[in-house]
């Protein structure tokens, strides 16, 4: 299927590993220019000369940078934007909170946990739009997770600032509807990506049988590929998605469906 991504930017926050990673790889073999954003220099790295190898025609750039400094992320998309030509593609992704129920917390982890997560996604999406209106042609992709769909006890603090993304997404909608913008979540449920390894092999637990138990209440019995939930970022990146905007996409393997 062609996506029609080919000679258009895609501006991936973390996109040194993890789903962001995966999300760059797809783009690039789509013949997009991809610039990925991260906090750790030597993960960028790497992850650049990775994407340049998989490259059909588009740039490749890299910049260490942290979203939750505004400036910071305003700065970066004016960059990408010069060298590239605008934006056309923004994905916003960041690390999960800690996690534990409702009232092992106090308000300061809460207020944490909307500047890790909520207010970076927001920063980059502010800074970036005014590209996509001047292009007339926009993908707006928040990456959140399956929480804000099926709440997870022992996931509150997850839930909670991802929720705050879906609540702007939904505004934006409405807002950028005849911008020819489309403005996406993208709702991930157990993917295997390096912090899901992390967790599955704690306290020295053997990584497989950890996967696998996270997978029993998943009706595909087991975790999804991080190249599949990119699949699916880059065809509501694409010109095909074109009418669609405003969804909550779920990648959980119908986690979602049982509870």
């Amino acid at each position: 299927m062609e996506l029609g991504l080919a000679n258009k930017v895609a501006l991936i926050a973390g996109g040194s590993s993890g789903l962001g990673l995966a999300v760059a790889e797809e783009l690039v073999k789509e013949g997009a220019h991809v610039a990925i954003g991260a906090r750790d220099a030597e993960k960028l790295a790497r992850a650049e000369k990775h994407l340049k190898e998989l490259s059909r025609g588009g740039k490749v750039l890299a910049t260490s940078v942290d979203l939750k400094d505004h400036g910071a992320a305003k700065a970066w998309v004016e960059d990408v934007a010069s060298k590239l030509g605008g934006i056309h593609v923004t994905v916003t992704n960041s690390a999960g909170p800690p996690p534990g129920p409702v009232t092992q917390f106090g308000v300061q982890a809460y207020q944490d946990a909307m500047n890790v997560v909520t207010l970076p996604a927001i920063n980059l999406a502010l800074a970036a739009l005014p590209y996509m209106k001047a292009a007339r042609w926009g993908r707006l992709l928040l990456i959140t997770s399956e929480t804000v769909v099926r709440p997870v006890a022992r996931f509150a603090l997850s839930g909670f600032s991802r929720m705050g993304l879906v609540g702007f997404a939904s505004a934006l909608v409405q807002e950028l509807g005849d911008c020819g913008i489309t403005v996406n979540v993208l709702a991930p449920g157990y993917t295997r990506t390096p912090p899901v390894e992390r967790t599955a092999g704690a306290a020295g637990a053997d990584v497989e049988a950890g996967l696998r138990a996270m997978a029993a209440h998943i009706p595909m019995k087991r975790v999804g590929r991080a190249d599949e939930f990119a699949a699916a970022a880059a065809f509501l990146a694409s010109e095909r998605a074109s009418f669609i905007t405003g969804t909550v996409q779920l990648v959980d393997g119908g986690a979602s469906v049982i509870g």
